[in-house]
């Protein structure tokens, strides 16, 4: 644990304080002069709305600042922008936002994709299950955000590239839930869509992942199975393993269950690519959440019940000893024991240089998709259960 014994103040922490007070009061400023031009520019037709348009339009679609989706016409999709935190430039990123609001009232369920920007079955997945809505039939409203993190999607890459002391790369699935007036753009970006677009429309949510660039990983959920809720949803998914965990600070689905909001993060194969395998079994498994809640009808689809679930608490990293070739000899979703040997290693004169064997007992739920490693680098996990008296290891997401 770190220390915690007075040592004076650390001018990071001055920085950090520093910029919240003027962020504070610059936000003020900012959001009584852009309220009174949007009024100018928008007449609210009710004063008590909580959508507050811009007064622009991108492509044919209104943008807003803040959605409530009471607010829009039930039986129907709607196609609109979110505003979200500013460029260098001044400009804004944008973020699309896709409702089909039922014709009879309901829960009102969340989806999302694109925290990271190289997960592109995630977004092809939320695509999937809009495509088979049909708000004329539904009770209740499913919201989709496929790009919340637009900066690194332009590139294809995990994180966005903050333009602060030259370029950091920030994970935006440690930000959650945000500070609109934080000390980065990333942080602040997540603070807008938290607080003015994604919580305040949630009875639940989902939101989507897969592996990240140069290590895939199968087909499972993660969540806290010792939430009713969330257990109800994950077991509705037809796909052959759940990581009972809550993980970490920071993630979006754990800012939704700090506010009451039942969510977990489905994760879907490999970065950078469609999975057509995959996406289908999450699709299913999604629209049977929305059948679980009644916001559509009709008979469930296969669930958890149908398949061969394997229930771990924890994920066994391997990580690489040496730089050199990685071949692993067994594939995700393999069963594997305490000692079984799981991938070997060569290096430039096709020597074994080392080889990697598991410490427990569990099955085999993602692995480096890259061939080459250096020293560290993260070569398997093992999905696995640990003694509740014991602490658990997360899967670093």
């Amino acid at each position: 644990m770190p220390d915690k014994s007075p040592k004076g103040i650390d001018r990071r922490d001055l920085l950090k304080a520093s910029i919240a007070t003027v962020g504070a009061a610059a936000a003020l400023a900012v959001t009584a002069g852009a309220a009174n031009a949007e009024d100018a520019a928008t007449p609210a037709a009710n004063p008590s709305s909580g959508t507050v348009y811009t007064g622009d339009v991108i492509d044919g679609k209104k943008v807003v600042s803040a959605l409530d989706v009471n607010d829009l016409e039930p039986g129907k999709k709607h196609f609109l922008y979110f505003q979200g935190v500013e460029m260098p430039t001044g400009q804004h990123w944008y973020v699309s936002v896709t409702v089909a609001k039922g014709a009879k009232p309901g829960k009102r369920g969340v989806l999302t994709s694109g925290v990271h920007g190289d997960e592109m079955s995630s977004i092809h997945t939320v695509h999937a299950v809009m495509s088979e809505l049909d708000p004329a039939q539904m009770s209740g409203t499913v919201m989709a955000v496929t790009d919340v993190s637009s900066p690194a999607l332009e590139g294809m890459q995990r994180r966005w590239p903050n333009q602060g002391r030259g370029i950091d790369l920030i994970d935006m699935n440690r930000e959650w839930p945000g500070n609109e007036n934080g000390a980065t753009a990333p942080s602040r970006h997540a603070g807008l869509l938290f607080n003015r677009l994604l919580r305040p429309n949630a009875d639940f949510s989902i939101d989507f992942h897969t592996g990240t660039t140069g290590f895939e990983v199968t087909a499972f959920n993660i969540g806290g199975m010792d939430v009713p809720e969330v257990k109800a949803m994950i077991e509705l998914y037809p796909v052959g393993q759940i990581f009972d965990n809550h993980v970490y600070p920071g993630v979006l689905h754990n800012a939704f269950m700090d506010v009451g909001i039942p969510s977990f993060t489905p994760e879907i194969g490999a970065a950078r690519v469609l999975d057509l395998e995959m996406i289908p079994l999450f699709v299913e498994g999604t629209m049977n959440v929305f059948k679980h809640h009644g916001i559509v009808a009709g008979p469930m689809g296969r669930t958890g019940k149908d398949v061969t679930v394997f229930v771990g608490n924890s994920a066994f990293p391997i990580l690489a000893t040496a730089g050199g070739l990685v071949e692993h000899l067994v594939k995700l979703n393999d069963k594997v024991g305490a000692g079984q040997k799981v991938a070997i290693q060569r290096n430039s004169f096709g020597e074994v240089i080392a080889e990697y064997t598991s410490g427990v007992s569990g099955e085999i739920t993602g692995q480096r998709s890259d061939a080459m490693s250096e020293p560290g680098n993260p070569l398997v996990f093992i999905l696995f259960n640990k003694p509740k008296s014991e602490d658990v290891q997360v899967y670093p997401e």
